[in-house]
């Protein structure tokens, strides 16, 4: 998703900024004034590199993935010495300051990253780098650098941190911290939220104005699992719900079913599939022209995820074995084509190049459906049920993937009859470790006071 053209600017950066990137503690007031999106493709190419991970020569840049929307804090003068990681249940994601230009006067700005949770030790890694590049900035007036850290992995992965880095990790609530970045994200800063609707397709994206008259509101975070959130205030809010049909669910399945090796490369199959030839449709069941737009339905409606897979392979089945493919083993036998059921090989069978029956790709876009459906439903009852208008999605799981997005949205507007809106996020995968990163603060430095809690 692209930042409207009027608001974009160049910000150039060197080397010199990742040197700094952390820097030195002590009761500072983060100063977010005037802050706004840097999209990197915006930057000079021979200037960005500067501000990217990718620039250290330490760490290898294949083990993590760069969130290339940089915060930039353009006021922000003062000396930040903490790193923020959210450790769940797929990722691990870091937030770190650094200075723009290696110059205090010239403000700093946000930078995000991932790793695989399983690439723990890459994380570790990582923070280790910056570590090193805090004392060789600040010399012997370096003070130790401190991690904030929230989720799961907090926990689990406290001891390896704090004895690799030898600093302290301070542990933040999960739900506090999750809270506390989106409340951030909504009041503080513009262009970070955004509606989505396909329908217009020259301006489908529509971008909001940083707000706090946001309450009460409802949150669905999707990570590994799906928690939603009833958020009636600052440090107001109440988990009232949830499914384990999340993120991990998406990757476990199709990790299986197609053998991607990573979430984005499942995404990247969605993308190109074809979910008609795996889901069964209401057209499917009740032929075409039957007017059931009449009750809110069209031909193309999923009226089954995965309908069609068992009556294909039924009839693949069956006729290998009128053929004689399958049942004597011979694999080039003449077997008529299920309608739909895959492209025919060059031997005449209906299996796709890879042994398969139904495509990857498919596979994919069908189980995207899926899982994003079932959450967008089960999102809507619950504000139905608590009397909330407003729902934002966060979350690793949406990546800013579009056909994620739409489908969300389209859940929203499809059970609400159009009167709720979904709303999403630039940063969604950063919420938990951007509130962490608030943490080490002093009260009131936020504009608004979008951050000035007072723990639940």
């Amino acid at each position: 998703m692209e930042r409207p053209a009027a608001k974009r600017r160049r910000i150039s950066s060197s080397a010199a900024d990742m040197q700094s990137a952390i820097t030195q503690p002590g009761s500072i007031k983060i100063n977010v004034t005037g802050a706004y999106i840097i999209d990197h493709e915006e930057e000079d190419i021979s200037h960005s590199s500067g501000s990217s991970p990718s620039s250290s020569p330490d760490v290898d840049e294949s083990t993590y993935q760069h969130h290339k929307r940089d915060i930039r804090l353009p006021n922000h003068t003062s000396l930040v010495s903490h790193v923020a990681a959210d450790i769940g249940g797929s990722l691990a994601k870091v937030v770190y300051f650094s200075r723009e230009n290696g110059d205090a006067a010239s403000g700093g700005r946000l930078h995000f990253l991932s790793f695989e949770t399983d690439k723990i030790d890459d994380c570790i890694e990582y923070l280790r780098t910056l570590q090193a590049r805090h004392k060789q900035t600040n010399g012997a007036k370096a003070t130790e650098l401190r991690v904030q850290a929230t989720g799961g992995g907090a926990y689990k992965f406290y001891n390896r941190i704090k004895e690799r880095l030898g600093v302290d990790v301070e542990r933040e609530d999960e739900m506090a911290c999750l809270i506390k970045g989106l409340d951030f994200f909504i009041s503080e800063i513009p262009y970070e939220v955004f509606t989505y609707n396909d329908t217009d397709a020259e301006n489908a994206v529509t971008y909001q104005d940083a707000r706090s008259d946001v309450y009460p509101y409802l949150l669905v975070n999707i990570g590994s699992g799906v928690s939603m959130v009833k958020v009636s205030g600052p440090s107001q809010f109440q988990r009232i719900g949830g499914t384990s049909l999340g993120g991990g669910t998406l990757w476990g399945l199709l990790s299986l079913l197609t053998g991607a090796r990573n979430f984005d490369d499942m995404l990247a199959m969605a993308d190109k599939g074809d979910n008609t030839a795996v889901d069964l449709l209401v057209g499917d069941i009740y032929g075409e022209g039957m007017g059931y737009e009449k009750i809110g339905l069209s031909e193309k409606t999923i009226a089954s995820s995965f309908g069609k897979v068992l009556k294909r392979k039924r009839e693949a089945e069956r006729s290998a074995e009128d053929g004689g493919g399958l049942s004597n083993g011979d694999t080039t036998g003449s077997k008529p084509q299920v309608d739909g059921a895959a492209e025919t090989g060059t031997d005449g069978s209906n299996l796709v190049g890879d042994g398969r029956m139904f495509k990857p790709e498919d596979i994919s876009r069908s189980l995207l459906y899926a899982i994003s459906n079932n959450i967008g439903q089960i999102a809507y009852l619950q504000s139905e049920k608590h009397d909330l208008q407003r729902i934002y999605f966060g979350g690793s799981f949406i990546r800013g993937h579009q056909q994620t997005i739409h489908t969300l949205s389209y859940a929203i507007k499809f059970w609400s009859k159009g009167l709720k809106q979904a709303y999403f996020l630039r940063h969604e995968g950063y919420l938990g470790a951007v509130g962490a990163f608030l943490k080490r603060k002093p009260v009131n430095w936020g504009r608004r006071g979008s951050v000035d809690f007072v723990e639940a």
